[in-house]
């Protein structure tokens, strides 16, 4: 275990991979999330939590933000466990399939928008 990161050095070394190689989808996002243009809120890509890696995460609000390609039609059952082990850990995770950030980007960041007001009243 690696205190400065609360997790492994070989979660945290392919979180690093993770982040060089984004998605098309990931990368849309990114472009949208960083330097706090979203809701004023710093978010981080690639971010481990424990034993998992979220595409997105912003601590101020503990929101996760998952972007889904095709493969996850498959593993359904895999990404509840996964959305109940963080949200066992206080994190609020959102899902939006790579289709929605590259057809519908402004209803996506409207939707994180939302979502982070709410938390924020919290």
């Amino acid at each position: 275990m690696h205190n400065r990161w609360r997790t492994t050095r070989a979660i945290q070394h392919r979180a690093r991979e993770l982040r060089r190689n984004q998605t098309s989808a990931e990368q849309k996002l990114w472009a949208k999330l960083r330097y706090k243009q979203a809701c004023g809120y710093r978010f981080r890509r690639q971010h481990p939590i424990g034993r998992c890696i979220v595409d997105f995460y912003c601590a101020a609000l503990k929101l996760v933000i998952e972007v889904d390609g095709d493969s996850h039609a498959s593993q359904v059952e895999y990404d509840a466990a996964r959305t109940a082990y963080l949200e066992e850990r206080g994190c609020t995770v959102i899902r939006f399939a790579n289709e929605q950030v590259h057809r519908q980007l402004d209803a996506v960041l409207d939707e994180i928008v939302r979502r982070c007001d709410a938390l924020e009243e919290e």
